[in-house]
């Protein structure tokens, strides 16, 4: 199907492998900055969901996070490290989501790397906080919708679909295989 609006006349879906899926999640996750992550996806529980601030993605598209290695969401990594990560960048565009698998470090160049001086409200003995630790998310697969011109074109293409009673819809999505 290639379009939700079979009255559609723009392709509107584009799915997403290897790097090409790489570079739209980190263009997205970035766009955001932050995320809902969630932990025991996988378990039969109930899922955990908790809003994150992602501190780097890297060009294939595995998202770094600081975290207490006391938290739930570190106890609920180490017990599964199925996740899912859910990213709004915008009101109307610029979603993300994606299943992934999250490993936890207490790599202190990798805390130093990714350290900013606001943490400390957390870590209070600054980076060497016994606390401290890096969660890995190396992504899988996952699902995008975003604009395939910007924010500005998507508008004014729905402002002239609703004047001439057509379907002008900017929006692009598909699936991403990493």
């Amino acid at each position: 199907m290639d379009s939700i609006n079979q009255q559609q006349p723009e392709k509107n879906r584009e799915n997403l492998q290897g790097m090409e899926a790489a570079q739209k999640l980190k263009e997205l996750g970035e766009k955001a900055k932050t995320c809902f992550f969630c932990t025991h996806i996988t378990t039969g529980k109930q899922f955990a969901v908790r809003p994150m601030a992602v501190q780097h993605i890297d060009d294939d598209g595995t998202c770094w996070f600081l975290s207490a290695t006391d938290s739930e969401k570190n106890i609920d990594i180490a017990e599964d490290p199925a996740v899912q990560l859910l990213f709004q960048g915008s009101t109307h565009s610029d979603f993300l989501s994606f299943y992934g698998h999250a490993t936890i470090s207490q790599d202190k160049a990798k805390i130093a790397e990714l350290w900013e001086p606001v943490f400390k409200t957390w870590f209070t003995e600054g980076q060497d906080d016994p606390r401290i630790s890096v969660i890995r998310v190396v992504p899988e697969e996952g699902y995008y919708w975003d604009t395939k011109h910007g924010q500005v074109v998507a508008f004014a293409k729905q402002v002239a679909g609703a004047m001439m009673g057509k379907t002008l819809d900017d929006s692009i999505e598909g699936t991403l295989k990493l």
